[in-house]
């Protein structure tokens, strides 16, 4: 159950809790009886959380805390703090603030020198990386990629040469071009596992190499209806560069990208000079 910090009995805690990434049985008894007790949840959804709390028999108030207006909820809510309620942060599912907002507000508290408890439970990343069968000794967890081929490269790019386990969350829609960019700009030979609706009814894994669940994926034959991640091995020392066409990646790149950002992506990509490949650049926009 809650209870005042030990900065004094005039102050509440901000509980940060960890709700089901699926499974409503994955919920802890004690997130149920601190969303229970707590003053008031900020949720990032308010419709889906009512829901969620409801099942629970909780009836807890609510406010809404999203990207777009978290800032602007701060103030007030450190004022509730500061009057000794204890309020609880939860995200639409898993734990707050990975890939989900809650980080700014988490901030403020812990600045303005007031207590963050952590309800630790259900996190996508962590089972995911639990039931891949890669290495989980170091691992990096990149969020979601850029949405646009270009700049999903040019991220890709930059993790190439990491020599930890990579760990992205994926939507639908983009599983395919996702697994096809990274498999040309990391390698197709790198081991990789992909999660589907984690912990639901319909939980199902693959795993393999990029280039074959490009390509298992490519078909359409595979569902695409849940939420994703996907994990990929570490990039191994000594191991060669994947060869790719120059005048390829740059015309990938160049329809996203202006040529300086373009020429300065490639030149990590080829491991070529940037001022070449910028040449380059501007030979193929002007039709050459």
């Amino acid at each position: 159950m809650p209870s005042s910090s030990s900065a004094g009995a005039e102050t509440g805690t901000l509980f940060v809790v960890a709700t089901p990434i699926g499974n409503l049985d994955d919920a802890s008894p004690r997130a149920r009886a601190t969303l229970a007790a707590v003053a008031l949840v900020a949720a990032e959804d308010t419709r889906h959380t009512r829901t969620l709390l409801a099942s629970w028999g909780i009836d807890t108030d609510m406010i809404s805390l999203h990207e777009h207006n978290e800032e602007a909820r701060i103030p007030g809510l450190l004022d509730r703090l500061r009057h000794g309620e204890d309020l609880a942060l939860v995200s639409d599912a898993g734990t707050p603030l990975l890939a989900d907002p809650g980080y700014r507000l988490v901030r403020a508290v812990v600045s303005a020198g007031l207590p963050v408890r952590p309800i630790p439970g259900p996190c996508a990343l962590v089972a995911a990386l639990s039931a891949s069968g890669l290495p989980t000794d170091r691992f990096l967890f990149a969020g979601f990629l850029p949405a646009r081929s270009g700049p999903r490269k040019a991220a890709l790019a930059e993790l190439r040469s990491m020599a930890s386990t990579l760990v992205f969350y994926e939507t639908p829609h983009r599983i395919k071009a996702a697994l096809a960019d990274a498999a040309e700009v990391l390698g197709g030979d790198r081991e990789a596992w992909v999660g589907r609706e984690l912990t639901k009814r319909f939980e199902t894994h693959y795993s393999g190499s990029l280039a074959e669940l490009a390509g298992r994926f490519a078909t359409g034959d595979e569902e695409e209806r849940g939420e994703f991640v996907l994990i990929i091995g570490a990039a191994q020392a000594g191991a060669p560069a994947t060869e790719l066409d120059a005048d390829a990646v740059l015309k990938a790149l160049l329809a996203e990208l202006p040529a300086s950002k373009a020429a300065k992506v490639a030149a990590k990509l080829l491991d070529r000079p940037r001022q070449e490949l910028f040449q380059r650049c501007l030979t193929l926009t002007q039709g050459g």
